[in-house]
């Protein structure tokens, strides 16, 4: 009985001690509900106002009604409508629309006079998750076209028959979606965590001071702390690439020097943040901590696995303090793509200034708890 006393005296010193610092009341209450609020808005795999282009070359009266039960649909809506066969790929290409509908001449004149007629849908397979799941809404709505056809003149056969040919991903395999993606997922992880525990670790062991005593200028600790992250994430990115090419046979269609630029600033804006929570940790558990309460948030707005275009405007506008959204369209343009140096400035650019302002940042608070 004494045993259990002293076990319950000591589980409630514990709560005392845990709710009485305010660091740790913080770490209860804050990382919670602003998961929460990440994973409930942007974790979502339902697609709404999906982006489509129309290349219709019929005039008919079914064409158009076709079209107008695709407009109507909360998950699509026609951002263009094309007159020339030359006007698709750029539309994809540049993301502008996740699915092209092209219809023939002679749509609306097979179906009335019984034929099967036929549509193709061009897909961006560059985000597979996403391609599926936008063939599977055009696919209701052609059955329920289908079956009101079927119904006013009768037949045999469908009325509307869809081919489908998917850009860059051929075979709609999700893995040649989700193993590039995984190099950013791992890359993060691992920098995070090297980087965040560093300085930590040296408070914690007692270390830190002796540190301060040598001639080493403030940036030139926080260069030190800053290359085993950046070294080993180099040497962890190329094994993971060896693996996705070998093993999952995923093909690497761009440039090689393209993607190390890419991995490079992904790591230099990884250990910005990481040096950052390890200058305001005192110790290595509050460094996890904070390096997990970065991470996760990081992984959803990224674009990893839900599309951003489907999340609240707000979160967008979020997604944009996210390195990882950048590198995640390197790493699948150069694999999937074949994308090279000038067709990703625009996403090398936001990681270097990632990088640049959270190292500074890191600098100033790592002074600032220096003396």
């Amino acid at each position: 009985m004494n045993t259990l006393w002293q076990l319950l005296a000591l589980v409630n010193k514990e709560f005392l001690a845990l709710l009485r610092d305010p660091r740790s009341r913080l770490v209860l209450i804050a990382p919670p509900i602003v998961q929460l609020l990440v994973f409930g808005y942007a974790a979502t795999f339902d697609l709404n106002d999906v982006p489509v282009a129309v290349y219709n070359q019929d005039r008919g009266s079914l064409s158009r009604e076709l079209l107008a039960r695709i407009e109507g649909s909360p998950a699509f809506h026609i951002a263009y409508r094309v007159t020339h066969e030359e006007q698709l790929r750029p539309l994809i290409d540049q993301r502008k629309v996740t699915l092209v509908l092209a219809m023939d001449a002679q749509f609306s004149r097979d179906i009335s006079q019984g034929r099967s007629a036929h549509l193709q849908a061009l897909l961006d397979g560059r985000n597979s998750n996403s391609a599926l799941i936008a063939l599977s809404y055009l696919r209701n709505i052609l059955i329920d076209f289908n079956q009101q056809q079927l119904q006013r003149q009768g037949g045999p056969t469908l009325p509307a028959a869809l081919k489908v040919r998917a850009w860059y991903n051929e075979n709609m395999a999700s893995r040649w979606f989700i193993v590039p993606g995984i190099v950013g997922l791992l890359l993060l992880v691992v920098t995070l965590v090297v980087t965040a525990l560093s300085i930590a670790r040296e408070r914690e062991e007692g270390t830190f001071d002796q540190l301060l005593v040598t001639p080493l200028h403030p940036w030139q600790i926080l260069l030190g702390k800053s290359i085993p992250g950046l070294i080993i994430g180099l040497i962890e990115a190329s094994f993971i690439i060896l693996l996705a090419v070998l093993w999952f046979e995923v093909p690497l269609r761009g440039s090689i020097g393209a993607l190390y630029l890419g991995i490079l600033l992904f790591l230099l804006s990884a250990v910005g943040v990481g040096l950052m929570i390890s200058a305001i940790s005192v110790t290595q558990q509050q460094a996890l901590l904070g390096a997990f309460l970065f991470l996760v948030p990081a992984v959803i707005l990224s674009g990893f696995a839900t599309p951003i275009a489907n999340m609240p405007e707000v979160v967008q506008w979020l997604s944009y303090l996210d390195p990882l959204r950048y590198f995640l369209v390197i790493v699948r343009g150069v694999f999937l793509e074949g994308d090279g140096y000038a067709l990703l400035l625009h996403q090398y650019w936001p990681m270097a200034l990632i990088g640049i302002v959270s190292l500074l940042l890191a600098g100033w608070l790592a002074r600032h708890r220096m003396y």
